[in-house]
C-alpha cells in the first residue's frame, strides 16, 4: 500500500495524548502540550508498515494471522489501533530526555499473534526494547521474518507461555484481543514490574471485569479508540510496593 494513504488512514489515531492517559505516566518521557498537533509519521515509519502490510498478507494465505484481510482495514483496526495506544503511551518519545530513558525501558507484549500492539508501538517508539510473547509457532515465526524484513533491534520473541519465562519484570505490559481474557489478565499484570503499567486495548464490556480483576492497580479513564464504537485502551499502574509475582 502506497505511504501517503497509510498516513491518511492513520491520522485519526494518532492525535495528541489525553490527559488521563499521561497521568499516571512515569519520568520515561515529556508530557504533550495542550492542543499538540497530531503526530505526523516519519516516511522510514510509513515504508516498514507498507512492508509489514505486505508481509502479514502474503503469510495470512498459509498461516491464521488475522480475520482482517482487506488493507485498509488492516491498518486502521491494526496498526491504528496500535499506534493510538503507542502515542497515548509515549507522547514525545523523539524528545531528547525521552529517547534516553527510553533506552532502558522494558516493554512486554503478551499473546502477541501478528504482532499487535507490540511491533507498532516499537515502530513508534524506537529506543525501546520489545518482547513479543506468543506461544504459537507459526505465529512467532512470522514476527521473527517481520522483525528480521524491518531490521529491527531489542526485539526479543518468545515462542513460549509467559508463565515459563525467565524475565518476568517489565516496565510496561500491553494486552490486546486474546483468548480467555479472565485468565490471562492475571498472568499479564503479573509480569508488570513495581511502578510500571499495564495497557489494555480490550472492548468497554470488558473493564468492570479487568479492574475488579486488579484491585490493587491504579487505573486511568478509558480512552476511547478512535472509529471504534466499543474499543477502549486502558493504563493500570502497579504501586511501586507491591512485588510483580
Amino acid at each position: 500500500m502506497h505511504s501517503a494513504r497509510i498516513a491518511e488512514l492513520l491520522r485519526p489515531f494518532l492525535a495528541g495524548p489525553t490527559a488521563s492517559a499521561s497521568s499516571l505516566e512515569p519520568c520515561h518521557s515529556e508530557p504533550a502540550n495542550a492542543g499538540e498537533e497530531p503526530a505526523v509519521l516519519s516516511s522510514a515509519q510509513l515504508q516498514h508498515i507498507s512492508t509489514y502490510i505486505d508481509l502479514l498478507i502474503r503469510w495470512n494465505a498459509r498461516v491464521n494471522l488475522t480475520a482482517i484481510r482487506d488493507p485498509e482495514e488492516i491498518v486502521t483496526r491494526h496498526f491504528g489501533e496500535s499506534l493510538f495506544a503507542a502515542r497515548q503511551l509515549f507522547p514525545n518519545p523523539s524528545a531528547s530526555s525521552a529517547s534516553s530513558a527510553l533506552k532502558d525501558f522494558d516493554v512486554a507484549d503478551l499473546g502477541s499473534g501478528a504482532g499487535f500492539p507490540g511491533l507498532p508501538i516499537k515502530l513508534w517508539a524506537p529506543e525501546i526494547a520489545v518482547t513479543l510473547i506468543e506461544s504459537n509457532h507459526k505465529k512467532a515465526a512470522f514476527l521473527r521474518e517481520v522483525v528480521r524484513a524491518l531490521t529491527l533491534t531489542d526485539v526479543n520473541i518468545q515462542a513460549a507461555r509467559a508463565e515459563t519465562l525467565t524475565v518476568t519484570a517489565f516496565d510496561l505490559v500491553t494486552l490486546r484481543a486474546v483468548e480467555r481474557f479472565a485468565a490471562t489478565l492475571p498472568i499479564a499484570a503479573s509480569l508488570v514490574a513495581p511502578g510500571g503499567r499495564l495497557a489494555l486495548l480490550i472492548s468497554a464490556a470488558q473493564l468492570d471485569q479487568a479492574r475488579a480483576s486488579l484491585p490493587h492497580f491504579s487505573w486511568t479513564m478509558p480512552e476511547t479508540i478512535p472509529l471504534s464504537e466499543s474499543r477502549v485502551l486502558v493504563v493500570a499502574h502497579r504501586p511501586r510496593g507491591t512485588a510483580p509475582r
